[in-house]
């Protein structure tokens, strides 16, 4: 199966997506792609606390990532893919990832960010890779919770 579902969340594993992103799309692994956290042994064994029983959780480099998909390593498993800005999954799907559907989490606001909900924001930048994606044929929404009305990225350029 590989990835079922890729979100853009700043906070990467926390609370709903432990317990509602990772049920709701039956997920067998969570997996954190992020440079930063990958090479932070505290943040990683914090973040491996989370996880719930059953379900695997990798927290690796975009390289190793990109790598390990293309080998297919994943193939039989049910990934939410985690990622904290939308350059990284642009890095992945150029570098040949298969993501079938993008999820906006949480993009939280900043001073270069313009504010379209609760919890998203982005600049100009990012909404343009986020188009991009879109253009390439994945399906780009912003939806916080599985629950909540999910809003397709066109509401937003």
């Amino acid at each position: 199966m590989g990835v079922v579902l890729a979100r853009i969340d700043q906070r990467l594993v926390h609370g709903i997506v432990v317990t509602q992103w990772a049920s709701s799309v039956k997920a067998k692994r969570i997996m954190v792609v992020d440079d930063e956290v990958a090479n932070d042994e505290p943040r990683k064994a914090a973040m491996r606390l989370s996880k719930p029983a059953g379900t695997g959780m990798s927290l690796i480099e975009k390289e190793t990532a990109i790598t390990n998909f293309n080998n297919g390593k994943y193939d039989s498993h049910n990934v939410l893919l985690v990622v904290n800005n939308v350059e990284v999954l642009l890095e992945l799907v150029n570098n040949g990832v298969k993501i079938p559907k993008i999820n906006i989490g949480i993009m939280l606001d900043s001073d270069e960010r313009k504010k379209y909900e609760k919890n998203f924001a982005a600049t100009d930048e990012e909404l343009e890779n986020l188009k991009k994606l879109s253009d390439l044929g994945i399906p780009v929404s912003y939806q916080f919770t599985p629950s909540d009305k999910e809003e397709p990225l066109s509401k937003y350029i």
